[in-house]
């Protein structure tokens, strides 16, 4: 049995490419995308990927560059989740919530070659160049620290906004739809290269490794029991952990991903029922902007809509209170270094006999591993002794260690 070489017969490397050139097989003409005005089915997308990757090629970007983006969810940053790894290159998704001096910071750490930016945060990535271009000047290398600079204008109504002679649709036309993607020999090459939030000091890099984030993504829809050809609303940034990487996970049930710029009432609601909305993700905050909605902005939700919810402890009477408008909350407990979500509120059918308050109490705990999760523990933060385990999900408000097949590579 010792003599059962690994070959290219049995074995090949992971990566969420794979579901994109699957989707595009299999559900080909299915809507990818849906955006304003805009839609692209899987074939469009995975030809528009080539042809953006091909592009990057054309821009000097080779293995293990990277390219950082700062967009809303737009089209494009999507599109970049498997055009940027098919040019052996990493992504690096920008949070728009941070301020020119981080922006700067993470441009600056992660060496970016490439920096994409949205019409929308042109004049506040103008100032973060800004400050990378004194930075660099006090370094003595200004051509080592500034990256490429292409704006992302709006795929709808163009708004001609410029800071540099690039544009990304441009770009995309003037690919070879042919494009070969790189091949991935190493599932630990690097795919992403995400940043913590950097509310206590500077951001940190956490590096996502191709394996890392085939079996996150795989675990996650898996978890979720999310069904083919699901509809999912993109009110999760996708700066977040690659979108709990379901920019991936879309592509691999042959979803249809409708994109939206900003959570507002109007446009969840809009988009919920206009689209047959069936998944969405997003942090507590965002159900109080649907619970709060004036009457002109709500539609009637006649469909349960399913929602992972994390980032922040659902008290049990928002969950009550979310469930009651027609969607169905799972809780997780994730971090940067995990990949997104890494425990879950894992649901059992016994509760469902349960009273709705008590079925809300305990959705609004978490504790059990998601399936690659290989161990997950809680420890005391003084003595660092692991702490009795509560019934059901949950567990103490402790310090939690985790080994996990998603953990960043570094």
């Amino acid at each position: 049995m010792d003599k059962l070489p690994k070959c290219g017969a049995n074995y090949v490397p992971l990566t969420p490419i794979t579901f994109l050139k699957r989707a595009a097989m299999v559900y080909s003409n299915r809507p990818s995308i849906i955006y304003r005005g805009v839609r692209f089915t899987w074939r469009q997308t995975y030809e528009r990927c080539c042809r953006f990757a091909s592009a990057l090629r054309s821009l000097n970007v080779v293995r293990n560059d990277v390219v950082s983006v700062l967009a809303p969810n737009v089209p494009a940053i999507y599109e970049m989740h498997f055009a940027v790894p098919m040019a052996g290159a990493v992504l690096n998704t920008i949070n728009t919530r941070l301020d020119a001096q981080n922006i700067a910071t993470i441009l600056k750490h992660s060496e970016a070659k490439v920096f994409f930016i949205d019409y929308q945060y042109v004049p506040l990535a103008r100032d973060a160049l800004r400050v990378l271009m004194a930075n660099s000047q006090n370094s003595g290398r200004p051509e080592k620290l500034m990256p490429l600079v292409v704006v992302i204008d709006d795929v709808d109504q163009p708004t001609g906004t410029r800071l540099g002679a690039l544009e990304y649709e441009q770009l995309v036309s003037q690919g070879n739809p042919g494009y070969v993607p790189a091949e991935i020999t190493n599932e630990w090459d690097p795919i992403s290269l995400n940043y913590t939030s950097g509310t206590t000091s500077e951001p940190k890099g956490v590096v996502y490794s191709h394996r890392g984030a085939y079996l996150s993504t795989l675990s996650l829809i898996l978890g979720w029991e999310m069904k083919s050809e699901p509809v999912y609303l993109w009110s999760l940034p996708m700066f977040h952990c690659n979108g709990w990487t379901f920019t991936w996970g879309v592509a691999a049930r042959g979803g249809t991903n409708v994109c939206i710029r900003s959570t507002t009432a109007v446009e969840m609601y809009d988009s919920i029922v206009s689209h047959n909305v069936t998944h969405m993700c997003c942090a507590p905050i965002v159900f109080n902007v649907l619970l709060e909605a004036k009457p002109h902005e709500r539609r009637q939700i006649t469909t349960p809509v399913e929602i992972l919810t994390g980032g922040a402890p659902p008290p049990a009477a928002l969950l009550q209170k979310i469930e009651n408008l027609g969607f169905h909350v799972v809780h997780a407990y994730g971090l940067t270094e995990a990949t997104g979500p890494a425990l879950v509120c894992e649901w059992q059918k016994r509760w469902n006999k349960l009273p709705a308050e008590d079925q809300a109490r305990l959705k609004a705990r978490q504790g059990i591993s998601i399936l690659t999760l290989a161990d997950a523990d809680v420890k005391d933060p003084e003595t660092m002794e692991s702490v009795p385990r509560r019934e059901n999900n949950g567990g103490n408000r402790a310090e939690r260690k985790q080994h996990n097949e998603g953990i960043l590579e570094g």
